[in-house]
């Protein structure tokens, strides 16, 4: 009838407890039957010769064939499994493989290479980063602890991970722990998490990552450019050299001329003015004129070309020339040389005069000292760069040098003496320029100053780099 609901009778727990412990009673009592009835075709097969296994479509055991058909499935999945496992394993070997190269390659490349967390600790690290920051062992420290939290590779790893900031060839300076200062070359880039990586087992995030889209760490490329930086301004100064070498020729030649011309006429009054005001006057002005003549031919020394004459030069026995000379010069003045001096080429006397340049100013530092002056000419044999480098040191015991005059003292005609003309220490090292060397100047910690004189042992046609990563002029 259209409209008329019928209504199903409510069943009692008890009912329904009663038709369940039937149903599973007649399951079991199935499984019993079949159980009995498998082992009773067994006997029989057995009994009449025959492998119950072996029963094909068609034949009166049907319950063996099944049999069969399942084991015949079960053999094929444990081939299957086996495959799988093999392929398994073989792409184990191939991740483990390519994790085993990707660490070579990364340990191996000349690029120094940090990476950075979010919370700020450095992942991972190659032995090119630990040389360029003069650090070992940098992995899993804070990347503020070990660069300084206001140094400006720092300053731009904190901008990356914070804002996503990417710095391309960068050059910062570091100073390394042995308080050396290098020039790093670096690239900075962030690394930003996928959206679907975030959205991944959200549960198992920890508190302190990164939303997408945000910066999850910092890939740090470094270089360690200071011998290059040292190279170009090595290859500045000698342009410079002689840009003003033939510029300062012609400059020099007429201030000499007109010089020579004034010392004569003063010459000339003097000998013919009576002895007072006039003659006073012309002796005064040769005393110019020679001290005028004197910075001209300095500078021209320093100016033109130097032409070197290579030969093998004993430095042991220069250095003790220079010695005896010092005492000469300064006989209060303690002279001590120590260490190695080996034959090396290049040009006996400009090697001579750049020497004694040194030892006659740190003798003149020394004097100015309240204790007894002295002066100490050390050699040491030194191998940088793949190179074999003459190491000579020619230090004093003197008030030192001001910080503010370090950066300055190589600098044609810059001189804190009274009577100096500011060309010695300039021509100190163009002369170590012209042998492929350099000079450096530093104070000692226990008071003084020292020059490092560093001379190839072995001259190369092509530009050698400073032996010595601080920095110099």
């Amino acid at each position: 009838m259209i409209g008329h609901i019928a209504h199903t009778p409510a069943v009692s727990p008890l009912a329904m407890g009663i038709a369940i412990a039937i149903f599973v009673i007649l399951i079991g009592a199935l499984f019993v039957t079949v159980t009995m009835l498998r082992k009773f075709m067994r006997d029989e097969t057995s009994r009449n010769g025959e492998n119950w296994s072996d029963a094909r479509p068609g034949t009166e055991n049907a319950s063996a064939f099944m049999t069969a058909s399942m084991q015949g499935v079960i053999e094929k999945l444990r081939t299957q499994e086996k495959e799988l496992a093999r392929l398994h394993l073989l792409a184990q070997e191939r991740a483990q493989e390519s994790e085993r190269l990707t660490e070579e390659v990364t340990r191996n490349m000349p690029t120094g290479l940090l990476l950075i967390g979010a919370t700020g600790a450095i992942s991972s690290s190659n032995p090119a980063a630990e040389e360029a920051l003069g650090i070992k062992s940098l992995r899993y420290h804070s990347y503020k602890e070990i660069l300084g939290a206001d140094s400006d590779l720092a300053t731009m790893l904190t901008d990356c991970l914070k804002n996503g900031t990417t710095f391309r060839r960068a050059e910062v300076e570091h100073l390394t722990q042995a308080g050396e200062v290098r020039r790093l070359g670096v690239t900075i880039s962030p690394i930003v998490r996928p959206v679907r990586a975030v959205l991944r087992a959200n549960a198992h995030e920890p508190s302190g990552a990164a939303p997408p889209g945000k910066a999850g760490g910092a890939l740090c490329l470094m270089s360690d450019l200071t011998e290059l930086t040292a190279l170009q301004k090595q290859i500045r100064w000698k342009e410079n050299l002689a840009a003003l070498g033939e510029m300062s020729a012609g400059i020099a030649h007429e201030f000499k001329n007109a010089l020579a011309t004034i010392s004569g006429y003063a010459q000339m009054i003097r000998s013919e003015a009576k002895p007072g005001e006039v003659r006073d006057s012309a002796e005064r002005i040769l005393d110019q004129t020679r001290s005028v003549t004197h910075l001209v031919t300095e500078f021209l020394r320093f100016a033109k070309p130097l032409e070197i004459y290579f030969e093998t030069v004993p430095l042991a026995t220069l250095v003790e020339r220079i010695s005896d000379e010092l005492h000469e010069f300064m006989p209060a003045c303690e002279v001590v040389f120590v260490g190695t001096f080996q034959d090396l080429p290049g040009d006996e006397a400009l090697i001579r005069q750049a020497l004694l340049n040194l030892a006659r100013n740190a003798a003149e530092a020394a004097r100015d000292a309240e204790k007894p002056p002295r002066v100490e000419i050390s050699g040491t044999m030194e191998e940088l760069g793949g190179r074999k480098w003459q190491r000579i040191c020619v230090a004093d015991n003197g008030p030192g040098i001001p910080e503010r005059d370090l950066p300055k003292i190589f600098l044609p005609f810059y001189t804190t003496k009274t009577e100096g003309t500011g060309l010695g220490l300039a021509v100190v090292q163009k002369v170590a320029l012209q042998h492929g060397g350099s000079i450096e100047a530093r104070n000692r910690q226990d008071g003084g100053a020292e020059f490092l004189l560093w001379l190839p042992l072995r001259q190369e046609p092509s530009p050698s780099l400073f032996p010595s990563e601080a920095a110099r002029i």
